[in-house]
């Protein structure tokens, strides 16, 4: 599943970008408070040669554009827009241009560290502020700003909206690239959990506030293995009609999937974000449109569905059918005509009426993909020829190699008359094709395999083609975690050229579909899996749609595939591995000290963890509860308790729920959590060995749990979490217990090492005394040798404690490193982190380790509190999984509740 997340998908289909002259970035100076209350960020414009060189005084007259970077991203990737842009200005004499804008965020980790979110909110604000100051008292100054943002970018400028002093007009335009909407990937802390919350909220209850706001998120598609496209998609609210989400594989003229950082450079898609950019400028305003249904026109023409014509807001109805062209009556219901170096340009007629009683639909399609109307429905015609005419080329679709035109004849019961146009051409070749059909006849059922066939059996059809279009029905696919491999074969039956065949899988309740180009005849195979799963009050079944060549013979198979499916739940549910894992750990914890408390022994890790590590003690217990969540008296007992929602309700709540996804991720959790014993106990024997070859360590000493100079030690980590940042302290803390086991490892070794000489010794020198030993002495040797075997033993067991002590503590430093690497990165500019997401939890887990590295079994053996202390990590994995898989940062407050537990053990 992991390999077909990372490895297994679509090759790179996008061309790169490139300046034609050398990008520079102007800073924009920002005013001093701004500055000094935000010393990390900065304001820049994007400019190239005599465009840079013309900008630096700052006297701007193009319409504004800020974009906004992601997630560790640099302001320097709106050259790709900004480039496109200027080349697309020269193009029209700069009659339109645009100024792009960019924020430097210092390439923050705020997709791993939600305490600086509102910061960038607040100060993309001010950047708004100081970028319309720089347009006052121009002739055609703007009032609002379009925002194009990346990643978290795009977050942050839907955030925007949430200030209490932030007018909404101040944005008219968004456009969000590869931007986790839904919720965040990795739910680090609870300030990017709550920052989350209170966008989609706002976003929620003031829908009507954001009318006049249009939005439009480009995911990736399944080459974006960092945000997956479902996460990309905005709420669906029937209030707010102007917001739009598209994968960029069924983006007209990209057609291709992109990963999380080729999404900014793509020139497909830059092509379609910038030919829609100066297609939304009013001409009379010389800016972005204020007309909100002119606004989504213009995003539904470039990013779903292409007419293969050039934008008009309001086409003429109807048309005159001018030139000195002959007129050709078809009567045939299927007609191909090729052209090339054709003179004499032609209409071709096709009269309806003939066809309306054996036929349902007309389809036409045309190689030529020029952006002239070309295909018309005649309303007033005479015997010869059409006189008025409506161009139905506005309901044509741009696929790549073709574009095409379907039409229900019984939505058009005024047309006579179908008339296609073949102007006169030189030099250039191309086909036409139409053919009048019924609907039944082209659409086929297909239904698709269960999901525990594993492949083994298919689901097949044959098409014998005499038609152009062919629907293939995928019956029953409508859940994420179906996954399916298509396989398609054409046969033909002559050698002749041919045009490519397209497949398009669509989804009819969401834009991701994926086109695929294939040459006739061919075999290929096509991945069929969703981002997002069929609403439920939505009946459309999705299609393979196949544009064919008439003579040849298709062949569709349809199979389940186990590593797609495989891969749909790491691409899902990846994110909560942590808390499935740790799970386990916690488990094999508790189990060690019941092995404790029963034979006076600790257990192995990798023992306890096989034997202890069960799904069924903590899965149906979850699943009851999910269960009885469906109750409204159990969900009022629920409230009435304070006790937040399942995570797992949740997650099915919003189609993210996978049938046996908590088994395996649990057997994963189990796997994994067993090599990473293996790994410590394998790096503990080679540091030990390495160890116990340079230095000779003393032997153990008991000593008490706490001594002044340990407090010192806590009271100056406590200080460090307190004044700089907790997960620092953490760090300090676990590389110092790092060492224990280490440590005591190589002083048991060298304790058994000695006692063995001292005997051997001892068994020398007693052949050379006197045989009438005394009993006193015998008895003294005996207590010695006992003496020495159990102080190793309780070594061990301590040892193999501190090894799954470890082994949970390195998840929780884990989940803590990105507010670590977060303050690193930002420790010049202030020494305290800001909010931090560990400065409390970090003072108790200090506390904690530092009594616990000091500590052994043989103190807790004898403790009152170990039975209680044996059984609470089983209710604390229970409750970790219910509230942690979508809350990361809970996890190290169920470990540290345990291990307080461990603490009093060794004190009472």
């Amino acid at each position: 599943g992991v390999r077909d997340v990372l490895f297994l998908y679509e090759e790179n289909r996008c061309s790169m970008t490139y300046m034609y002259e050398y990008p520079e970035y102007l800073k924009i100076k920002l005013p001093k408070k701004t500055a000094k209350r935000y010393p990390a960020y900065e304001l820049y414009l994007y400019g190239e040669g005599n465009y840079a060189e013309e900008n630096k005084n700052l006297l701007l007259t193009g319409i504004p554009v800020l974009f906004l970077p992601g997630n560790a991203g640099s302001y320097k990737q709106v050259r790709s827009l900004g480039s496109v842009a200027l080349r697309k200005a020269e193009d029209i004499d700069f009659k339109y241009h645009f100024n792009f804008f960019s924020v430097n965020f210092n390439e923050e980790l705020v997709a791993l560290y939600g305490g600086s979110l509102q910061r960038q909110t607040k100060f993309v604000h001010e950047c708004i502020k100081v970028i319309l100051k720089l347009y006052r008292d121009r002739e055609f100054a703007p009032t609002s700003v379009a925002i194009v943002g990346h990643s978290m970018g795009g977050l942050v400028a839907r955030a925007l909206l949430t200030l209490k002093n932030f007018k909404p007009e101040l944005i008219n335009l968004l456009i969000t690239q590869a931007t986790p909407h839904v919720a965040p990937v990795m739910p680090l802390d609870k300030y990017l959990t709550d920052f989350y919350t209170a966008v989609n909220n706002h976003w929620i209850l003031k829908a009507q506030d954001l009318r006049n706001l249009t939005t439009l998120s480009v995911a990736g598609g399944f080459r974006d293995y960092q945000v997956r496209s479902g996460l990309a998609f905005l709420p669906r609210l029937s209030q707010h009609d102007s917001a739009l989400s598209v994968v960029s594989s069924a983006v007209p003229r990209a057609w291709a999937s992109t990963d999380h950082l080729s999404i900014v450079w793509c020139k497909e898609l830059i092509l379609a974000t910038i030919r829609a950019f100066f297609d939304l400028i009013d001409e009379n305003t010389r800016q972005i449109t204020d007309d909100p249904k002119k606004r989504m026109s213009v995003l539904n023409h470039h990013f779903v569905r292409h007419p293969a014509k050039i934008f008009e807001e309001n086409p003429e109805a109807f048309t005159e059918l001018t030139g000195a062209f002959m007129w050709i009556t078809v009567k045939a219901s299927k007609w191909t005509y090729s052209l090339y170096n054709d003179s004499d340009g032609k209409y071709f007629t096709f009269p309806l009426a003939s066809h309306r009683k054996s036929y349902s639909h007309v389809y036409c399609e045309h190689s030529m993909l020029d952006t002239s109307s070309w295909i018309y429905g005649c309303v007033n015609s005479n015997s010869s020829m059409c006189l008025e005419a409506t161009d139905l080329s506005w309901r044509a679709e741009l696929l790549p190699t073709t574009k095409v035109v379907i039409l229900k004849l019984q939505d058009y019961p005024s047309l006579s008359h179908v008339v296609i146009q073949v102007p006169p051409t030189v030099g250039n070749k191309y086909t036409l094709d139409c053919e009048f059909f019924k609907e039944d006849s082209r659409t086929v059922q297909l239904p698709v395999t269960h999901l525990f066939s594993f492949g083994l059996s298919s689901s097949k059809i044959l098409l014998n083609s005499t038609g152009l279009l062919y629907n293939v029905q995928l019956q029953h696919f409508n859940q994420i975690y179906q996954a399916f491999k298509i396989y398609i074969e054409s046969h033909c039956q002559s050698l002749k050229e041919r045009k490519p065949s397209v497949y398009r899988l669509h989804i009819p309740w969401s834009h991701e579909d994926s086109i695929i180009v294939a040459e006739v005849p061919s075999f290929i195979e096509i991945s069929a899996k969703l981002h997002i799963a069929q609403p439920e009050n939505d009946s459309r079944i999705p299609e393979l749609n196949i544009y064919s060549s008439s003579d040849c013979q298709y062949e569709v198979v349809l199979k389940t595939s186990l590593l797609q499916v495989l891969g749909q739940i790491i691409r899902f549910h990846a994110g909560s591995l942590p808390v499935y894992i740790v799970s386990n750990i916690l488990l094999t914890y508790g189990g060690q000290l019941s092995t404790l408390i029963s034979t006076g022994q600790c257990s192995d890790f990798s023992l306890e963890l096989v034997r202890t590590a069960k799904p069924y003690k903590v899965e149906p217990l979850i699943s009851i509860v999910v269960f009885l969540q469906g109750f409204n008296w159990f969900r009022e007992i629920w409230q009435s308790l304070s006790l937040p929602e399942v995570d797992a309700a949740v997650l099915s709540s919003r189609d993210a729920w996978f049938p046996l996804v908590s088994l395996i991720l649990f057997l994963f959790g189990t796997g994994i959590a067993y090599w990473s014993g293996v790994f410590f106990s394998t790096s503990l024997r080679l540091f030990s060995s390495l160890w116990l070859t340079l230095i000779r360590p003393t032997v153990p000493q008991k000593d008490k749990s706490i001594t002044p100079r340990r407090l010192c030690g806590v009271l100056s980590l406590a200080l460090v979490s307190w004044t700089t940042c907790g997960a620092f302290a953490v760090f300090i803390i676990y590389l110092q217990y790092l060492f224990k086991p280490v440590h005591v490892f190589v002083a048991s070794v060298f304790y058994f090492q000695d006692s063995d000489h001292s005997k051997e010794t001892s068994q020398n020198s007693s052949i050379h005394t006197v045989k009438n030993q005394s009993l006193m002495d015998s008895i003294s040797e005996a207590t010695q040798s006992l003496s020495s075997s159990t102080t190793i033993a309780e070594a061990v067991n301590s040892l193999k404690m501190h090894v799954t002590i470890l082994n949970l503590f390195t998840w929780i430093v884990l989940l803590n490193l990105p507010s670590l690497i977060y303050w690193l990165k930002n420790l010049r500019y202030n020494v305290r982190l800001d909010p931090d997401p560990c400065r409390s939890t970090a003072i108790i887990i200090v506390c904690i380790l530092e009594i616990l590295m000091n500590s052994s079994t043989s103190e807790v053996k004898s403790s009152k509190l170990l039975k209680i202390a044996a059984k609470v990590p089983l209710p604390l994995s229970v409750a970790m999984l219910a509230f942690g898989r979508m809350h990361l940062y809970k996890v190290p407050h169920f470990v540290i509740f345990s291990l307080l537990l461990h603490v009093l053990c060794c004190i009472v």
